[in-house]
């Protein structure tokens, strides 16, 4: 993409999902692409992600759909169980539903799968784009472009920024100041197990969601259903610290699960290390765009991870942010405040459906059987389940107005 007969250039502050999302996109829409990542190697840390329809038709749109599939799983169905009896209701299909009805397969991913995916796509695209050891220290713009200073010194210039520099965003405090995170009053763990650790029984392909009162648990299968992903949240207010690398042990893990049924504990025995973080709460910003910088994925829309959206929404701004800025080369700025306005309705939407399955998941009407059962029916009927995924599953990242 050209402008008075030079390629357009955009610089992107951090190489995760979103970041290598939109450098993919821009890349096949002919700008030139820089990614500053401040890792000195690039890799995701060791978890799963689910891509729903309307993530894995981006990926397909992107070219690297085929790519991701041969290492993902395409879960056969998905599951609630109940916290102390493991008492079962089916939920749903995933696999030919999800393609008869959204158009694409849902798969559930290791995220370093789907990371390798776009940077090998990136780099295959333009083998220079990635910029490891790079942290960035601040940035400045003015009417022509923006220069980002970095940490050891050197000085890059480009005619946008976009901040993909996730939940602790610099970008987005180069743009609005301090945070206002608050703590959620919820703890995640995580842990991703080798399947054959597990009971032969539990060694299935399917997506589960055990729920209880004040904690719920998530697993399902990844890289070729060799490995079970694990996410177990629990209300305590003793723990505040926002980070994916914070080791816990598998005996505070098991304590805060007490009671819960023996396949929970199987799967917790079998984490060798499992990893512990503050869910935190952050108002939506009112707006994201200032001039020639931008925000993508969590460091505008950061959400609990109630709704499985996280890398999804991240994967369609991206994609997005690339059909924005080829529609509207020619005025950078405004280009970008169309990319905004398409994207943020629908990701504030999604912060919000994620705080009511926090809600949801840890109804104290779950404590005892007898009132589970009519809470589950009522809540996980089929028309309600429709009425809160349907909206996401359905959208077209390479059709929506920009």
């Amino acid at each position: 993409m050209t402008a008075n007969g030079r390629r357009l250039r955009i610089l992107i502050a951090g190489g995760g999902i979103g970041g290598l999302t939109a450098a993919l996109a821009l890349l096949q829409r002919g700008f030139e692409v820089q990614v500053f990542e401040q890792a000195s190697e690039l890799r995701e840390v060791g978890a799963g992600v689910q891509i729903s329809a309307n993530g894995s038709r981006a990926l397909h749109a992107l070219g690297i759909g085929e790519a991701v599939e041969r290492e993902a799983c395409e879960a056969s169905g998905k599951e609630i169980r109940l916290w102390s009896s493991g008492q079962t209701w089916k939920l749903f299909d995933l696999g030919a539903e999800s393609v008869a009805r959204y158009g694409h397969p849902y798969y559930t991913v290791y995220r370093p799968d789907l990371h390798g995916a776009l940077a090998e796509a990136v780099r295959r695209a333009a083998p220079d784009t990635i910029r490891l050891g790079a942290r960035v220290a601040s940035f400045a713009q003015d009417g022509e472009g923006v220069t980002l200073d970095l940490a050891d010194g050197s000085k890059v210039r480009g005619d946008a920024l976009i901040g993909a520099d996730g939940i602790h965003s610099r970008i987005r405090h180069g743009l609005f100041g301090e945070d206002r995170a608050r703590f959620s009053g919820m703890l995640a763990w995580r842990g991703v197990i080798p399947m054959d650790a597990l009971p032969p029984h539990m060694r299935r392909t399917v997506a589960t969601n055990w729920i209880g009162p004040g904690r719920h648990v998530v697993h399902y299968p990844l890289h070729h259903g060799e490995l079970m992903n694990f996410v177990g949240i629990v209300e305590r207010s003793d723990w505040q610290v926002e980070s994916w690398t914070e080791r816990g042990t598998t005996e505070e893990l098991a304590a805060d699960f007490a009671g819960w049924h023996e396949d929970v504990h199987a799967m917790i025995r079998a984490i060798e290390v499992p990893y512990k973080w503050a869910l935190m709460l952050r108002p939506p910003l009112e707006r994201w765009t200032e001039g020639r910088v931008t925000l993508l994925g969590d460091a505008c829309h950061p959400t609990l991870p109630m709704m499985a959206q996280g890398a999804v929404q991240a994967i369609e701004d991206g994609f997005v942010l690339g059909r924005a800025l080829e529609a509207g080369s020619e005025n950078i700025p405004a280009a970008l405040l169309r990319y905004e306005e398409a994207r943020r309705e629908r990701t504030n939407r999604m912060v919000v459906a994620s705080a009511e399955n926090a809600a949801r998941f840890h109804n104290p009407a779950l404590a005892e059987a007898a009132g589970a059962q009519a809470y589950v029916d009522r809540e996980w009927a089929e028309e309600r389940v429709r009425e809160r995924y349907d909206w996401l599953f359905r959208y077209r990242v390479d059709e929506v107005a920009v």
